[in-house]
């Protein structure tokens, strides 16, 4: 049997599915919301590699900074010249390939990727890439799922019956990130993890219901009180040291090593 992949092909026939964008999910702020804390955006040129929608290069953007969307599926870049408009920002659109990014070295601010790392049976070529491209006092972002979490098994029994939309991917414990972003001469500054919002269980009852032609709202209120008392609990624990260990998602912002 051939090992599986995740290739081009996947990823075209994901983005280019009758779905507009405010049917996708975005990430809920995590990206900007974890930079704008920790660097200066204003100006800086920032590249999202694996951009997909692009929606947080477009909120980096309206924060000031001179951001680039780098995918390979032209279906993707699609939706993001469509997220730039309607927000009515510039962000340079490009397609290229994250193994050897169209970037001359030390010309970048900010990397930063979230749900591509997971997609590559080989990372380090990838965050090589990314240091290569990154200025000396520059930040990489990487968001990946977190190891342990259901979202996780399901996915695994998905792929081995090669039904996962994106063919193959894999995870990562917060440990197991750090040492990988250590092993390519990045050293990590802080470290995060999120929650599903709305819940995973809501998720996959709505993408079924979609597929009957049922839509149900993207982030459903039912009762607001309760949404806000679930909402405030999420983020206590994702502020946590639960959050990168518990959560679905873990991510790190790391910058270069200075070794002395």
């Amino acid at each position: 049997m051939a090992e599986r992949t995740s290739g081009r092909k996947h990823w075209d026939d994901f983005w280019k599915r009758d779905r507009d964008l405010d049917d996708i999910y975005d990430n809920d702020g995590r990206i900007p919301e974890e930079l704008l804390g920790r660097m200066d955006i204003r100006d800086a040129v920032t590249m999202e590699v694996g951009a997909a929608t692009a929606r947080d290069s477009v909120i980096l953007a309206e924060y000031g900074a001179v951001s680039i969307a780098l995918d390979y599926s032209h279906e993707a870049l699609r939706l993001a010249r469509k997220a730039a408009q309607r927000a009515g920002v510039q962000i340079l659109l490009v397609c290229g390939d994250a193994l050897a990014l169209p970037f001359r070295d030390a010309s970048i601010d900010l990397v930063f990727h979230q749900g591509v790392l997971e997609h590559f049976r080989d990372p380090l070529p990838l965050l090589r890439e990314n240091v290569r491209v990154l200025k000396e006092d520059g930040k990489v972002l990487v968001d990946v799922p977190q190891t342990l979490h259901i979202y996780t098994l399901i996915k695994k029994a998905l792929i081995a019956m090669n039904v996962w939309f994106a063919g193959w991917e894999t995870q990562f414990t917060a440990g197991q990130l750090a040492e990988l972003l250590r092993e390519t001469g990045l050293e990590p500054e802080c470290t995060y993890g999120r929650f599903f919002s709305p819940s995973l269980a809501y998720r996959i009852l709505r993408e079924l219901l979609m597929k009957l032609g049922i839509r149900m709202p993207l982030k459903p209120v039912l009762l607001p009180p309760v949404h806000r008392l679930r909402r405030n609990l999420r983020r206590r624990i994702e502020a946590s040291f639960l959050g990168p260990r518990l959560g679905y998602i873990v991510g790190i912002i790391a910058g270069k090593r200075r070794d002395t």
